[in-house]
């Protein structure tokens, strides 16, 4: 005698499906380091070790002429890794360069940024997701063109 309940094929398919489905959104969920929304407050930007701090308005960031137009740059700033971009002559773009995914820095290139660590892409002018494994933009920094520099806004 089979003192154990019989499962037809498709309940225990369906049931490993529910399985896995929801450890993929678990797994997905504790990659962000930044919460479920994968951003960070506004106006606190992450500085790379865990912290936040706050870019004061009116800040350099570098000189404008080190950001190529069409091109990006790096800077820190108080310590925190910046990622600058200037898609046209005089319009500048900036975002943390902490990779929204599992937190590590992100590198300018001369198109777009690039995390090195699982191969996450950017959009250089609005920081949006170009290939994963991320799915949450880098957090928007602010910023201007004031006189010959790029300054926090």
């Amino acid at each position: 005698m089979n003192a154990l309940p019989s499962l037809s094929r498709r309940t225990v398919l369906s049931l490993g499906g529910v399985t896995i489905v929801g450890a993929g959104a678990v797994v997905l969920t504790a990659c962000s380091p930044a919460g479920a929304n994968g951003a960070a407050g506004a106006a606190a930007q992450p500085n790379g070790n865990g912290s936040s701090t706050k870019l004061a308005s009116g800040t350099t960031v570098l000189a404008l002429a080190d950001v190529p137009v069409g091109g990006t740059a790096s800077a820190t700033v108080d310590g925190q890794k910046l990622l600058v971009s200037q898609p046209t002559a005089g319009t500048v773009a900036c975002f943390s360069a902490i990779c929204t995914h599992q937190g590590c820095p992100v590198n300018a290139t001369p198109k777009d940024f690039e995390c090195p660590c699982h191969g996450s892409v950017f959009n250089s002018t609005t920081g949006a997701v170009l290939q994963g494994p991320a799915v949450a933009p880098l957090t928007k920094v602010p910023v201007k063109v004031s006189g010959a520099n790029v300054v926090t806004a």
